[in-house]
């Protein structure tokens, strides 16, 4: 599920919040591979660097990404 919410984030140049939701419920239920935490830090680098825009403003499922890349 992550590859194709991050696949889709990258195609259309937005991360909704539905999207942000979805990932945030991944996360959450600790069901994901590693790969799918670099394919995560590589949306959150875009998403800095402007190349990914973001509809929502809260900065949760960022903060849930870096308390699982620390544990």
């Amino acid at each position: 599920m992550i590859r194709t919410l991050v696949d889709s984030a990258f195609q259309t140049g937005y991360l909704s919040v539905a999207s942000e939701g979805l990932i945030r419920q991944v996360l959450t239920t600790k069901i994901y591979q590693p790969e799918d935490l670099v394919m995560l830090a590589d949306l959150w680098d875009a998403v800095r660097a402007g190349e990914v825009k973001r509809e929502g403003s809260s900065d949760l499922t960022i903060e849930m990404l870096k308390k699982i890349q620390i544990d």
